[in-house]
């Protein structure tokens, strides 16, 4: 996957929520990735000189833990990972006389197909990172915080590993951080290489030596996380926007991005910066910094430099394959947390926009996302075990030429009826492997029924059951 050069550096451009609410900030300008191309970006030096660390030392005086969950809270940050928590409140969750420890664990496992962005921020400025998770460690009160990284990534290790070494040499972890009086241990830890281990009972799991299953909630872990104990998961993304909020201020913060619907109480915005991983048929891929609110179609035909080749865009994915598909008519869409939804997909997720042209089969990309699943699952829930394989195999039937009409509809109900969401799984790995089948069938129909019939031309119509395909390999 490409990463990041001198284009992962946007131009400034007018910000959505600041064109419809007449905000006096009418232009952005990269936060998150600004030492992105730096030489020694990832050095404590280079951070200290960007102004790095002095909020820390300044909060740590000044506020007590309350206080930096208020800011948090106030700030309206929602968790990058995927599922677009309200950070701060997630924080309120622990119990408030628990005599602890109290864990933070840093999801960096970075598995959804398309992401690439909490790469870019460990290798070229883990110092913001690290600066985040003290905060909201010192907010949390908790004495212990892991980060859990993806296996595949060993540069991101050398980088994180580096940085935690020079910031216990500083006195900004260890005992007694900056004579605050708050103590703090920071530990790296590689992950088992698999997807479900950014789910984050999976992670806790794995980081307890375990097989990474998810765990049945309730407990949540706020109650009952790692080790038994009071745990928050957070996003490696959602740290170093704790650390900007703690740098720039609440108001800054809220001043990008979409404010919450008046309409809608269960709405609470989007707010502040997002790091877009654009790939795919797309002319410039990278990693790219806008206000959340940005339209696919602003970041592919601006960022990205429109699609490659002078074709046409069929698809979009909007933030990980987990998330389903965006046709070509629906590109305006907003990129935030509400957007998506409002258009069938499962939502921003982790905000990887994979663009596919017009001379991608929409059957390959179903065929390659169920395979993606099926290898994936833990296989602790049976509809999700069972889902995701007879859902290749029903692709691996119809890319054969042996497809009929009637798998389109069987294919619609397995998508309907494994997840989290109808209440058969215990995590959201089966929604996720269910919406690019929902969406796929539902937006593309007319091009899977042709596929079907022009490959099967004896056989679509077909209603009984059929053999399955020969397994390759068995005797």
């Amino acid at each position: 996957m490409p990463g990041p050069g001198p284009e992962s550096h946007p131009e400034p451009f007018t910000s959505p929520a600041a064109a419809l609410s007449n905000d006096p900030m009418t232009t952005f300008q990269p936060v998150l990735l600004e030492a992105v191309g730096v030489a020694g970006s990832y050095t404590l030096a280079s951070y200290r000189s960007r102004g790095g660390y002095a909020p820390l030392e300044r909060l740590l005086k000044e506020k007590q833990p309350t206080d930096v969950i208020e800011l948090v809270k106030a700030s309206g940050l929602r968790g990058r990972g995927g599922a677009g928590f309200p950070t701060g409140l997630k924080w309120t969750f622990l119990p408030k006389d628990h005599p602890g420890p109290i864990y933070l664990c840093i999801n960096a496992d970075e598995s959804e197909p398309g992401t690439f962005n909490n790469r870019i921020l460990m290798e070229d400025d883990p110092h913001q990172v690290i600066e985040g998770i003290i905060l909201s460690a010192y907010a949390t009160r908790a004495t212990t915080a892991y980060i859990y990284l993806r296996y595949e990534y060993p540069q991101s290790w050398d980088r994180l590993q580096g940085a935690i070494d020079e910031a216990y040499a500083a006195g900004l972890l260890g005992k007694n951080i900056q004579g605050s009086g708050f103590s703090l241990d920071l530990h790296l830890h590689r992950g088992a290489a698999a997807y479900i281990c950014g789910e984050e009972t999976g992670l806790i799991e794995s980081l307890e030596g375990k097989r990474a299953w998810p765990r049945i909630k309730p407990p949540f872990p706020a109650i009952e996380g790692l080790f038994r104990k009071p745990t928050v998961v957070n996003n490696i993304e959602t740290m170093a926007c704790v650390a900007q909020i703690a740098r720039r201020g609440v108001d800054w913060f809220r001043s990008i991005g979409v404010p919450s619907d008046p309409n809608n109480p269960r709405d609470p915005g989007s707010y502040g910066p997002k790091l877009y991983c654009l790939s795919g048929h797309v002319e410039r891929p990278g990693c790219y910094e806008a206000p959340l609110g940005i339209t696919a179609r602003q970041l592919i035909d601006g960022q990205g430099g429109g699609v490659w080749k002078g074709r046409k865009a069929k698809a979009v994915i909007p933030g990980g394959i987990s998330m389903g598909l965006l046709t070509e008519a629906e590109l305006d869409t907003p990129l935030d947390f509400a957007g998506p939804g409002k258009v069938g997909c499962l939502g921003l997720g982790t905000a990887a926009v994979v663009v596919i042209d017009e001379t991608v089969s929409i059957v390959d990309f179903l065929h390659n996302s169920c395979r993606f699943f099926a290898h994936e699952s833990c296989g602790q829930c049976t509809p999700c075990r069972e889902g995701t394989a007879w859902s290749l195999r029903m692709l691996e039937r119809i890319r054969a030429g042996k497809g009929r009409l009637k798998d389109l509809d069987l294919l619609a109900e397995i998508g309907n009826t494994m997840g989290m969401m109808p209440g058969s799984t215990i995590c959201g790995l089966a929604d996720g492997a269910a919406w690019p089948i929902k969406n796929a069938i539902k937006k593309f129909r007319g091009e899977f029924e042709d596929y079907i019939k022009r490959t099967n031309p004896s056989g679509w119509m077909v209603t009984d059951p059929v053999p399955a395909l020969p397994i390759v390999g068995a005797h």
